[in-house]
């Protein structure tokens, strides 16, 4: 038997106060100062070992007015820790200046965190990678004499010395660091080194021992890790002059107060961990990132992970001895302005984590999980004070065992093959193992979780923005629109000329996305001919006679690119222009600094293949479009006479500003810019960039499936959806960043789109549901300990997010309901409830319903 509802759930804003004095309760428990070391099972706070379950989330991805509301569901989802990387092109754009303002507030990120009653890990880096521009470097450290990033280099060593110190001594100012009564239980040197250690040789090596005893040297007293780094150092000890003596030194270890050493603990990042070893039994077995999905590409489908799948790497990585571990990413956010990273990666880094780019809880990942990090949690005890007892249970079928004594003890049941279900027996007892799945039974006798079973509310659809969601799109077809046509080529007097081809990143030092490149084509008859291009990426515009012939691009996984277009040419002069886009300056790889953007051969070959190379002709360069020279995306030029205004808008045009205005919705919900008719571009919202847009790159039409088989090994290319389209139309728009009456939109297109269907879509409802049966785990907050539970039976849980309530039910069935969420139908046994569960649901956040035989399903339209 079974049972379905369906809820509309609407804004509401109660229970604040709650949450503020809850708040304030959990800081004053990390108000105090905490002592971090470690051993060979796990961190050890304030000496007790800990399970620790993290999670990333980048301050600059997300604003500072929601930073509490993601941090409190994080912590709701079971999160004891968070994560994040330091950006330091942002936080030092000129050298010697530094800027730690509005997003990049990194202080007021961290304090944040330690008011939720949460830990901080801060990966200082200085590179994070992290699909961030130039991976978090600055461009001005290119530039200086000598330098070789990431290698035994004086030059740069010396100025990753001075980022490391001005981080760590900010935060010592601040007294966050835990033993000064702050959140931050780690820190992190370098990021992911060890994947590309082998192509800076020797140097590379000495680098990895360096850049550990800097770190060790800044005495943060807390431990460091070196994540991907399997040469990372075992303990480094320092000289301490009061301890001299006369026949010899006693040598204590750096940043530890009762002599335990703090070596650089490696960790494992990847889909999956389980079988991970750290480098010395010294050193507890941690995941730093474990992907909770993957990044998104323009022109790639969208990548997702089942949840299945998910929460099956975690429950082995935990069977298998770990006791620290990170989703990466908890809450992905967005790449506001031209933080994506390079090349070609796209606005949105949601990341198919379980609170989306929006700051949504994501169902059913943020609730399976919540519940996967509660069963962890039972077995905490038995997990960091017994090693594994391993027992086979037949093919690709295994226990491991955590004993306290010989009768009380905690067990993990995998099924790690990824075909066939099974029946196992364990301790005299019979279990069913789905494929590709663990429960964990924190008594070794009751399950309280399995990883392939999902007993969390689902959302029917996208939850942000569903067409089965209740959504409200406002058109700004009937808001009065204006525009600025740019001049095509050399537009002011700070050109200059060269007599060869410009590397672009060296040229323009990433202070704009664009650079001309203007030459002359002398001719002295009218012909036909072929105009052959070869750049290192990313997109280029080409016109001859200042009218456009041509566009060429790359891919992610390859930028550069060929354009290969027959033209022809007049008698006389002919002026070639080309513009040449990057999309985010490359941010991994070996000697990723050095890899170039660009045009890098120009040959003009005629029809009887007469070549002419254009190569080494004299080019004069313009670094910029003439519309960023303006400041047109400012809101302090939304009324000059530069605009031109009339009924007549050009359409489809390439290189053409558009400005117009709008009201924002009401209510509270997420709120995003639908560029779904438009080419390839920027857009600003009242002077603030919310990213660069691609809606013309559309993805392969084959590949992708909306029900991936979560059995079997993941890969970022294993679940891809919208194939054939857009890997992105909606671009987020930040609650804070408008305001009561009109807001303006400032786009610059470099292609050619249609302004007037654009359109500012939010969410003002959702719908979910929730199917539980008698077969399924127990709640764990029903389970009673080291007795027999199986009385228990199943409930369902459904939770509003954070401001929402349900505010109608649309579908309840209490028998044997058919279907899944979004299609449910009655079964053949079937109990009219829907009146009751109205009565019991209406306005609430949050319900609860137990059942003593049957089987219970929920369905839930609307938030």
């Amino acid at each position: 038997m079974s049972f379905s509802l369906v809820f509309t759930l609407s804004s509401s804003i109660a229970c604040g106060f709650g949450l503020i004095l809850l708040l304030i309760v959990l800081f004053g428990e990390l108000g105090f100062s905490v002592k971090v070391t470690y051993d060979s099972k796990a961190l050890v706070i304030d000496g007790k070992r800990r399970i620790l379950q993290s999670g990333s989330i980048h301050y600059p991805r997300a604003t500072p007015e929601v930073w509490p509301d993601i941090i409190a569901k994080a912590k709701e989802g079971g999160l004891d820790v968070i994560e994040t990387y330091v950006f330091w092109n942002y936080h030092e754009p000129v050298k010697g200046q530094y800027y730690f303002e509005g997003r990049f507030d990194l202080v007021k990120f961290v304090k944040t965190v330690q008011e939720a009653g949460l830990f901080v890990h801060l990966r200082i880096g200085p590179y994070a990678c992290a699909e961030w521009n130039y991976g978090g470097f600055p461009l001005w450290l290119h530039f200086i004499p000598g330098i070789q990033f990431r290698t035994t280099n004086g030059p740069y060593q010396a100025e990753m010395k001075l980022f490391l110190e001005k981080i760590v001594n900010l935060m010592k100012e601040e007294n966050l660091f835990a033993s000064q009564g702050g959140p931050i239980i780690l820190a992190q040197v370098e990021n992911e080194y060890g994947n590309v250690e082998w192509a800076y040789g020797v140097g590379g090596e000495l680098y990895v021992k360096w850049a550990a005893e800097t770190a060790l040297n800044l005495n943060t007293t807390v431990p460091w890790v070196m994540c991907a780094q399997s040469d990372a150092p075992d303990p480094i000890h320092k000289l301490l002059p009061a301890e001299h003596k006369a026949c010899g030194v006693v040598v204590t270890p750096v940043g530890d107060v009762d002599g335990i050493p703090f070596p650089q603990i490696n960790t494992c990042n990847g889909f999956y961990c389980d079988g991970f070893t750290p480098n010395s039994p010294s050193k507890p077995k941690m995941w730093t990132e474990d992907y909770t999905g993957w990044f998104l590409s323009f022109g790639y489908p969208v990548p997702y992970r089942p949840v299945k799948d998910l929460a099956f790497a975690v429950a082995r990585f935990f069977e298998k001895g770990g006791t620290f571990h990170n989703y990466y990413m908890y809450f992905g956010g967005t790449n506001f302005g031209r933080t994506a990273g390079g090349p070609l990666i796209a606005t949105s880094y949601d990341y198919d984590a379980p609170i989306d780019e929006y700051g949504s809880i994501r169902q059913p990942k943020w609730g399976h999980l919540q519940d996967l990090h509660a069963a962890i949690k039972l077995c905490e005890e038995y997990l960091v004070n017994a090693d594994a007892t391993h027992q086979s249970l037949g093919l690709y079928l295994e226990a491991d065992v955590y004993y306290r004594t010989s009768d009380d003890c905690a067990a993990f049941l995998a099924n790690y093959g990824s075909k066939l279900d099974a029946n196992v027996t364990f301790k005299g007892r019979s279990y069913f193992l789905p494929a590709w799945s663990v429960s964990i039974l924190p008594d070794c006798k009751n399950v309280v979780f399995n990883t392939a079973k999902v007993v969390t509310q689902k959302s029917v659809g996208d939850a942000t923005f569903a067409p089965s969601a209740s959504v409200s799109e406002l058109s700004l077809s009937a808001s009065p629109w204006s525009w600025y046509i740019e001049k095509v080529g050399v537009w002011s007097n700070d050109s200059f000329t060269a007599t060869s081809l410009l590397e672009q990143i060296n040229t323009t030092k990433d202070t704009s996305d664009f650079l001309w490149y203007t030459t002359s084509i002398e001719s002295d008859e009218k012909k036909d001919a072929f105009l052959l291009i070869q750049s290192l990426g990313h997109a280029a515009l080409v016109f001859l006679n200042k009218k456009v012939i041509a566009f060429g691009y790359g891919y992610h996984d390859d930028a550069s690119f060929n354009i290969s277009e027959k033209i022809s040419i007049k008698q006389g002069n002919n002026t070639l222009d080309i513009i040449s886009m990057i999309i985010g300056v490359q941010n991994y790889g070996p000697w990723f600094d050095i890899m170039g953007a660009g045009i890098y051969s120009v040959i003009l070959a005629d029809l009887k293949n007469a070549k002419q190379d254009y190569s080494s002709k004299e080019w004069t360069y313009q670094v910029g479009t003439e519309g960023e020279s303006l400041g047109l995306d400012k809101t302090d030029l939304a009324n000059s006479s530069l605009w031109t205004h009339g009924s007549a808008l050009p359409v489809n045009k390439s290189l053409i500003w558009y400005k117009s205005t709008f009201l924002a919705p009401e209510g509270k919900g997420p709120l995003s810019l639908n560029l779904a008719s438009m080419g390839k571009g920027e857009a600003w919202i009242n002077g603030q960039s919310i990213g660069r847009y691609w809606s013309t790159y559309l993805s392969p039409s084959s590949g992708c499936t909306d029900n991936c088989d979560y059995r079997g090994s993941y890969d970022a290319q294993k679940c891809q959806k919208k194939c054939g389209q857009p890997a992105q139309i909606l671009y987020h728009i930040p609650r804070s960043w408008v305001h009561p009456g009109e807001n303006l939109v400032v786009l610059h297109e470099e292609l050619g789109g249609d302004p007037l269907k654009i359109s500012v879509v939010t969410r003002t409802g959702q719908e979910v549901c929730s199917h539980v049966s008698e077969d399924d785990p127990i709640p764990i907050d029903l389970w009673k300990g080291n007795s027999d539970s199986s009385s228990e039976t199943p409930e369902v849980r459904l939770t509003c997010d954070h401001g929402w309530k349900i505010a109608s039910i649309g579908f309840a069935s209490f028998g044997n309901p058919k279907g899944d969420c979004g299609t449910f139908t009655q079964g053949s046994c079937h109990a009219d409830v829907l009146s009751i569960v109205q009565q019991a649901c209406m306005g609430k956040k949050n319900v609860r319903f137990r059942f003593q035989q049957p089987t219970l399903a929920t369905r839930v339209p609307g938030w």
